[in-house]
């Protein structure tokens, strides 16, 4: 399974909200499919404005780590 390395190594790379986000990231990534698949819950728009959203949290969260963002 995922995991988000929250522990002091993953700490002395990431900050907190950094793990944080990678945390909901890697969560939806797995239960979305999940819920559609498995529970056989309807696709719904929503799913997508949710992922656009997680899209934009990873780019404020994350750009000071890549150069020329």
């Amino acid at each position: 399974m995922l995991q988000v390395p929250a522990n002091r190594i993953g700490y002395q790379v990431l900050s907190v909200g950094q793990l944080k986000i990678l945390q909901e990231v890697i969560s939806l990534s797995v239960f979305i499919p999940f819920s559609i698949i498995y529970m056989k819950e309807p696709l719904k728009l929503d799913y997508l404005w949710a992922a656009f959203c997680l899209l934009g949290s990873v780019y404020f969260v994350f750009r000071s780590k890549v150069p020329g963002l």
